[in-house]
């Protein structure tokens, strides 16, 4: 009898054990296909772009360090050499430039390097890598709308005792059916006409965190669960700064309340349809992301919130498992936050070239070579200390979770 209850702990050891191993795969699996997805989305802009301008591309990589895999076409001297890096976290499109003192470039081929090209070409392929990363942001969403997408209503939970909400008396069960975006201390009621349907508690999540980083009053229109109709008026003034720091939906009082999977109704479009309400979507998720990002500089969002590659990872591992669909939506939030990431005006970022660019643009004349090196290295620390931060934050979390 001993040696049975032993061997069915055991087994239930090992069955825990292969969860947890099982998990982790998943994960891991999830978090490099994501990488692999977004990064090489992203690179494949500018090898386009630079390909249209007639640059010559001398590497396409996936990732950094030792190269695992490498490929050449033997149809040309001149073709593109493709590499596997053996670090994942990142990837790059080297091109045929006279400014890199490592290359030797032929008379001949000098028409076909990046620093020959006029302004306007530069600029292009430079700003190719981040464009390619909201097409494909909505290129993922389409895809989810056109298959049919379930959406939870916006149905709301008792907001907290202290919350707008509260006081504006917004109760359980209320669900939201309409909204409209205020700005900026309007004090004229709108008309019904003039408000716009709230599809699921997603699409108003991303209204309200736009009214919200905008600074912006906002109503809403609610049915409560006797069926009576009513507007509630959010006026930004009413809530402290610190409040919304600190927890904004709390602070408004709007939080969802849970809704059984049969309630959910499908959000189903045509290809058209899905495409023109995929671009609203990222642009508005842009926007929002954006003035968070501006935040951080700030002061008005918490640096806590930035995450590093263990909170992606564990993202990527949870919607690879909730299904297809949450993974290609996380796949295009992910896509759009590289898209502005790589906007941001740093050096070694692609936004740093575009400031060179412009500056250019003004002056007339190019930043010299070592100026920009001495840049680089000004954003190689600027992004390190970002970079640590993050995975400070990552650590946090996990240990006091």
């Amino acid at each position: 009898m001993r040696r049975r209850v032993v061997w069915r702990a055991r087994s239930w050891i090992n069955y825990v054990n292969f969860g947890i191993f099982l998990q982790a795969l998943i994960t891991l699996i999830a978090f490099v296909a994501a990488l692999g997805i977004l990064v090489g989305f992203h690179e494949f802009g500018h090898f386009l772009a630079a390909r249209l301008c007639g640059v010559r591309v001398l590497r396409f990589s996936l990732g950094f360090g030792k190269p695992l895999l490498t490929y050449r076409s033997m149809r040309s001297a001149h073709s593109t050499e493709w590499v596997v890096g053996s670090i994942p976290f990142g990837g790059y499109v080297k091109l045929l430039d006279g400014r890199d003192a490592q290359q030797v470039i032929l008379p001949e081929e000098r028409h076909g390097a990046f620093d020959a090209q006029p302004l306007w070409q530069r600029s292009f392929i430079v700003a190719a890598g981040p464009v390619a990363n909201f097409v494909l942001a909505t290129v993922l969403f389409s895809v989810i709308y056109v298959s049919g997408a379930p959406q939870m209503p916006a149905r709301l939970q008792a907001p907290p005792e202290q919350s707008l909400a509260a006081r504006l008396d917004v109760r359980q069960g209320d669900q939201v059916i309409a909204w409209k975006n205020l700005g900026v201390n309007v004090n004229s009621i709108p008309q019904a006409a003039e408000l716009s349907p709230v599809l699921s508690w997603n699409a108003l999540r991303w209204e309200l965190l736009d009214a919200i980083t905008g600074h912006q009053d906002f109503a809403i229109e609610v049915i409560a669960p006797s069926k009576e109709v009513y507007l509630k008026i959010f006026k930004e003034a009413d809530l402290s700064s610190q409040e919304l720091k600190r927890d904004p939906f709390g602070a408004i009082g709007l939080i969802p309340a849970s809704t059984p999977l049969s309630e959910w109704q499908d959000l189903r479009l045509n290809p058209l349809e899905a495409v023109i309400f995929a671009s609203k979507r990222v642009w508005l998720i842009s926007k929002v992301s954006t003035r968070m990002m501006v935040g951080f500089f700030t002061g008005d969002t918490p640096l806590k919130q930035l995450g590093g590659p263990f909170s992606i990872a564990d993202m990527a591992g949870k919607s690879a498992q909730v299904g297809w669909q949450a993974f290609l939506g996380f796949l295009a939030l992910l896509s759009i936050s590289i898209g502005l990431l790589n906007l941001v005006p740093f050096p070694m970022l692609d936004g740093g070239q575009l400031l060179y660019d412009a500056w250019e643009l003004v002056s007339g004349r190019r930043i010299s070579v070592s100026m920009q090196e001495r840049f680089q290295k000004i954003g190689l620390f600027l992004l390190m200390s970002l970079s640590l931060l993050a995975l400070f934050n990552d650590l946090q979390r996990y240990l006091s979770s």
